[in-house]
């Protein structure tokens, strides 16, 4: 059975769905990634040669479907820029259970293995077909009352499932324009797009008209849920298939864990979650726990820079996409793989830490002038690489901790060769030359 269309009868409708959709992709990224992070690496941690073999490939499907979620992303922010909305990178904390989404989009972090995939299949299920999610995720609040469409103010509408949510959204495009007119509705600047040619991906669709924004919103629908009928090669195809072969293996040996016995510990207590959170204790683990998490704050405020940027020059745009991927690939990927294998502390023997990917406050925008914005964010990545090298310094820290070191002093050096000299901060001993 379809699920209801939802209310957009206002350009704050859609919007309110549109910063709904990129927090909701944001956090099915997170969770894909501390799975990710989570998985054993070859036979040395206890796998069979099939087994180590079969965990290289989850990692592999697993590495594309978190790729194809940055994309998700870069896409929904082109919509809300089209429609003169300012992208977010902000949202909630984890865990999310029946409060910040509908009841039945809950959100945790979960080790790879039977639950995590029973999950990510239960969110990325095509739209009218019925899954259970995994045990323990159950709605705890009522569903919310429908949305009158002479409602002046959004608010949460509830939606079965992703697809639902993006088809709500295609429909409210086409209606507004109905309503206004194209030009009325799209009303942003191309400039804001973040284009192909920019980030070098051809998925990615800059959004200009009804038409674009529409084929953004399909591509979305159709790498997760896949085209309707068709979801073989989708998110939910390749989630599937990685089931099914877990469950043979587990069938064939009960004690197979492709997963290290990682546990979500944050540093410090969400600021926005009541219920106490696991904290890491052990003094390394924290460590690297609290670089991982600069690294991560360092991440969303280049995005945030790049997809409210004001008058940045191309260069200085490859130069804010080049920090972006940096940042993931050369400080997040080894420190949070380099967690899984840190003990969380002596209250939890056994158990490793998991990054939780924290936010210590909700991330606003730069300021719209590009040269201070350009220098608080050089000043946040070179703190972040001084930090790494203070670690390692004091600490027997991981050899990862050394390479995100580099990798964040390089891209300090990057991004100050565009900063005034007066507005950079005497920070440490790195200073231009």
């Amino acid at each position: 059975m379809a699920e209801p269309v939802l209310v957009v009868e206002s350009r704050e409708h859609l919007w309110y769905l549109l910063t709904e959709a990129s927090q909701l992709e944001h956090m099915i990224m997170c969770q894909y990634l501390y799975a990710l992070f989570s998985l054993k690496v070859d036979t040395d941690e206890g796998l069979t040669e099939e087994q180590a073999a079969a965990v290289v490939r989850w990692r592999r499907v697993l590495s594309g479907i978190c790729i194809d979620e940055m994309l998700h992303l870069a896409l929904v922010a082109n919509v809300m820029a089209a429609i003169g909305a300012a992208p977010t990178v902000s949202r909630p904390n984890f865990p999310q259970r029946s409060g910040y989404f509908p009841p039945t989009v809950q959100l945790d972090l979960l080790p790879f293995g039977e639950a995590a995939l029973t999950h990510f299949l239960y969110l990325e299920r095509p739209e009218g077909m019925e899954r259970m999610d995994a045990e323990g995720f159950v709605p705890m609040a009522p569903p919310h009352d429908p949305l009158a469409p002479d409602e002046a103010l959004p608010r949460v509408q509830d939606f079965a499932t992703v697809g639902h949510l993006y088809r709500g959204i295609a429909h409210g495009l086409s209606h507004l324009v109905d309503r206004f007119g194209e030009r009325a509705v799209f009303v942003g600047s191309p400039r804001a797009q973040a284009t192909p040619e920019l980030f070098h991906w051809p998925q990615l669709i800059a959004v200009t008209n009804l038409e674009s924004a529409q084929a953004a919103v399909e591509e979305i629908i159709e790498q997760g849920e896949g085209a309707r009928g068709n979801w073989q090669q989708a998110h939910y195809g390749r989630y599937l298939d990685m089931w099914s072969e877990f469950r043979d293996l587990k069938a064939a040996d009960p004690a197979f864990e492709p997963a290290r016995a990682v546990k979500p510990a944050f540093v410090q207590q969400p600021y926005d979650v009541a219920e106490p959170q696991t904290l890491v204790t052990d003094p390394a683990a924290r460590a690297v726990a609290e670089l991982f998490n600069l690294g991560y704050e360092a991440l969303l405020q280049t995005l945030t820079r790049f997809f409210t940027h004001t008058d940045e020059t191309d260069e200085q745009l490859e130069v804010l996409i080049g920090a972006a991927f940096a940042l993931m690939t050369g400080v997040l990927r080894p420190l949070g793989s380099s967690l899984t294998r840190m003990p969380v502390g002596a209250e939890h023997p056994g158990r490793t830490t998991g990054p939780c990917f924290e936010m210590y406050y909700p991330m606003g925008n730069f300021v719209p002038w590009r040269d201070s914005a350009w220098a608080v964010l050089t000043e946040r990545v070179t703190v972040l690489a001084d930090r790494c090298d203070a670690v390692e310094a004091r600490i027997d820290a991981p050899p990862m901790v050394a390479d995100a070191a580099a990798a964040a002093r390089d891209i300090a050096d990057r991004l100050d060769a565009h900063v005034p000299s007066e507005l950079l901060a005497d920070i440490s001993d790195h200073r231009r030359p």
